[in-house]
């Protein structure tokens, strides 16, 4: 009888243990499920709500729904959550944003995407390139974002590829799904529409040479179908170019400001195309 109540005496602390909770410290850091990948973008009858990009279109939103935008310029956006995490895009230094981000996101197709000796007060580096002969994977949690990634090629050397070179970074944060298509030199195929999954901003370049022509990349934000794209890459013809190979489907605006706040409720209706002012 004894060795009976001890066994289950033991069962029962070896329970407690289990169920009680771990210090943070000691939890396993298990990245959470994408929102983005999970939600299919492939019913054609979802409406969202009239898009009014910031105050001065009396957009009304809770402080903790929005993400605040700036085009810092070239490839470079500053992405703010409603936590107040600052993340920089293809972040090589050189661009002056508003403020040090906490985190960075690069590429390295040209200099302009990326910088080998970042600010060391910068908290997460996060590199669009594998740095031990493997491709990137990041599934990186920054306050109350989190951050991953789906790899592309890029040219190297002229007309041969580099694969995995690049990537297609994704910020899911309230409630939203943010990506950054990077330096893309191909079009995307099936598999890496079903990685990268539903996508409300896309930021886009537009330059029509160094990265893709503006007709493949059409195809790649028409497939896409994000709510509001944002072009980079964007300095002369390149933007009206890529604005003509758009027919009524998509509006498309000129921002007269850097920065712009969105949120769930106010993504548009019908898909915008929306060139913001650089900084």
């Amino acid at each position: 009888m004894m060795p009976r109540l001890i066994l289950l005496a033991f069962a029962a602390i070896v329970l407690l243990h289990a169920l009680w909770p771990m210090p943070a410290h000691a939890q396993s850091a298990r990245p959470p499920v994408s929102q983005c990948q999970a939600i299919a973008q492939s019913l054609p009858d979802v409406t969202f709500a009239s898009f009014k990009p910031s105050a001065a279109f009396g957009v009304q939103a809770a402080a903790n729904e929005q993400v605040t935008i700036t085009y810092v310029g070239h490839s470079t956006f500053l992405i703010e959550t409603p936590g107040g995490v600052s993340i920089a895009t293809d972040y090589s230094g050189w661009l002056a944003t508003p403020k040090l981000p906490d985190v960075v996101t690069m590429n390295k197709a040209n200099p302009n995407h990326y910088t080998l000796t970042p600010d060391p007060a910068i908290k997460q580096v996060l590199h669009g390139w594998g740095d031990n002969g493997q491709p990137a994977d990041h599934d990186a949690i920054a306050g109350d974002a989190y951050i991953r990634n789906v790899t592309t090629d890029i040219r190297s050397g002229g007309t041969v590829m580099e694969r995995d070179g690049n990537s297609i970074f994704i910020f899911e944060v309230a409630g939203l799904c943010i990506g950054h298509l990077g330096h893309l030199h191909h079009e995307l195929d099936d598999t890496d529409y079903a990685e990268i999954g539903r996508l409300d901003v896309l930021m886009v370049p537009v330059d029509g040479g160094l990265t893709m022509g503006a007709d493949s990349m059409s195809r790649v934000v028409s497939r896409l179908r994000s709510s509001l794209i944002l072009p980079m890459h964007q300095r002369g013809p390149p933007v009206t170019r890529f604005l003509q190979m758009f027919g009524d489907g998509f509006d498309k605006s000129f921002a007269t400001q850097a920065s712009v706040t969105v949120s769930m409720r106010s993504l548009p209706k019908k898909p915008l195309i929306y060139i913001l002012q650089g900084l």
